[in-house]
């Protein structure tokens, strides 16, 4: 009994150390499965955790101003679309993670291009928002955004207004606007860091600003459902220092100048962005009707370059 007894132990004992092994076994090889799938399987992880957010910047610019923002406001996954163009290709449908515009107001108004743009757009994004540049008052404009917007069946998370260079040339010299510090990479960082937390927001607007907004609407006749839309041609005039060169039919967006067998003509409706009084080389493009405080001095932002303005709004490529 004995013997039988010490037989069953030590056969015991063996299975035992058997399943020990076979446990230690496992569990190392599961150890070795884990630190693979950390070296392996951690990076995707993490990946996945920091995932690029696609972004895409929508933009009208007549002077360079908007183009610099956008630009700015982008990185190395950032699509930046210029407005004009898209209206040219028919092109309204867009998908990304947060999808922007960029616009100058006109009178506290968007470009009627751009007003007329979001109407037809359809924006797929989970984040939405409005940089809205101006040179003097701002006034309602963020609030009209958010109506027209509202209205398109598209409203926006994030608006707010940014100040840059004034390039209205009846109002102002533009020799004196580029001396004035208007604080651009400061407002530039806060709109950074807004978009970084995808702040849902809306700069406030006071009753003085709407009241202001009111006033201008009533003494300029201005339509407030279209905004700055008038007739190129009476607006503006071509002189005898016209030199052909056509930059003034590469630099309009709605391809209103044309150079012909005796000289440059214009004509349609115009957006009063100015892209061609600004940029002509000889100051031949005057106005009809408006003096200028300093006919002698034009407005190009100093980080664009005139192919930058001729890529985002030449009609006729």
């Amino acid at each position: 009994m004995f013997r039988t007894f010490a037989l069953s132990e030590n056969q015991l004992k063996q299975k035992h150390t058997m399943e020990t092994i076979s446990r230690r076994s496992a569990l190392k090889r599961m150890g070795l499965l884990v630190a693979g799938a950390a070296c392996m399987g951690m990076p995707a992880l993490t990946a996945c955790e920091n995932k690029t957010k696609k972004r895409i910047i929508l933009y009208f610019t007549g002077t360079g101003n908007c183009l610099y923002v956008a630009r700015q406001l982008a990185d190395e996954h950032t699509e930046l679309l210029s407005i004009p163009q898209l209206v040219k290709q028919g092109r309204y449908t867009f998908e990304a993670d947060e999808i922007g515009i960029v616009y100058p107001v006109y009178g506290h108004m968007p470009p009627n291009m751009v007003r007329e743009f979001i109407k037809k757009a359809h924006l797929e994004a989970g984040y939405k928002f409005a940089i809205l540049t101006y040179g003097n008052r701002k006034c309602s404009s963020v609030e009209i955004w958010d109506d027209v917007s509202r209205k398109a069946g598209c409203p926006f998370d994030y608006i707010t207004t940014m100040i840059m260079v004034d390039n209205w040339l009846p109002n102002f010299d533009m020799n004196e606007q580029i001396k004035i510090d208007k604080h651009i990479p400061e407002s530039l960082e806060r709109i950074r860091t807004d978009l970084a937390a995808q702040r849902r927001w809306h700069e406030p607007v006071t009753e003085l600003e709407r009241q202001q907004h009111a006033g201008f609407l009533q003494a300029s006749g201005v339509n407030p459902e279209t905004g700055f839309l008038l007739h190129s041609q009476d607006a503006f005039t071509i002189t005898d220092a016209c030199i052909g060169c056509g930059i003034c039919t590469e630099v309009c967006p709605r391809g209103n100048y044309e150079l012909t067998s005796t000289g440059v003509k214009t004509e349609g409706a115009c957006e009063f962005c100015f892209a061609c009084i600004h940029n002509c080389p000889q100051k031949a493009i005057l106005f009809k009707q408006m003096k200028e405080v300093n006919p002698n001095a034009r407005y190009r932002n100093e980080h664009v370059s005139l192919w930058s303005i001729k890529e985002a709004n030449h009609q006729k490529l």
